[in-house]
C-alpha cells in the first residue's frame, strides 16, 4: 500500500520545543517518535525561510536539526509561478490573510505537488475545516482536484 504524501508546516516542527504547551508538544513527540515512518514526509524552502528567521540561534539549531536528522524530502517552490499565482489566489480569495503569505505557500507548494495531507498546528489559518472546505474550493475553481487534507498531528496517528 502506497504510504500517505505528508507536509509538515513549520508550527508542527516548531512544537517538538514548545514547553510552554507540553500537551501539543508531547503529540508532536510522539508523532514523530512512532508515527512518521508510516508517513513520505516532505517540507518546504518556506518552512526553512521560516525557521531560519527564528532568533534564538540554539532553538533555531534544534528545528534545523529535527528536519535533517529524519527522513524529510523538500518539496522544490517550482513551478515557482504557478505555485506563486496560487498563493496570491489564496490571499486575493480571502481564505488566507494578506499578512500570512507563508501560510498561503504552504498550501499552493501541497495543492501544486499533490500532497495528500497537510500537517499543521495553525488552527486559525490551516488546520480547521472551515479553511480546509475554503482551500479545496478555489483548487476546484482553478482546475486543482487532488483531494488534500488540511489537519493535526493527531488525526493522523488515529486514537489508540
Amino acid at each position: 500500500m502506497k504510504k500517505l504524501r505528508i507536509y509538515l508546516d513549520t508550527s508542527v516542527i516548531n512544537f517538538l520545543f514548545a514547553d510552554d504547551a507540553p500537551e501539543k508538544r508531547d503529540v508532536t513527540r510522539k508523532f514523530f517518535e512512532k508515527h512518521i515512518s508510516n508517513y513520505e514526509v516532505f517540507v518546504s524552502a518556506v518552512v526553512l525561510d521560516e525557521i531560519r528567521r527564528t532568533r534564538d540561534i540554539s532553538k533555531r539549531d534544534r528545528l534545523l536539526g529535527a528536519i535533517t536528522s529524519r527522513d524529510m524530502k523538500q518539496l522544490p517552490l517550482e513551478p515557482e509561478t504557478e505555485i506563486k499565482n496560487l498563493s496570491k489566489k489564496y490571499i486575493v480569495k480571502g481564505v488566507i490573510p494578506l499578512k500570512k503569505n507563508d501560510d498561503a505557500l504552504h498550501l499552493a507548494i501541497c495543492t501544486v505537488h499533490s500532497i495528500d495531507v497537510l500537517i499543521s498546528w495553525n488552527f486559525e489559518h490551516l488546520a480547521n475545516i472551515n479553511k480546509e472546505r475554503r482551500v479545496l474550493a478555489v483548487n476546484q475553481e482553478l482546475g486543482y482536484y487532488y483531494p488534500m487534507r488540511i489537519t493535526t498531528p493527531l488525526e493522523v496517528m488515529g486514537i489508540e
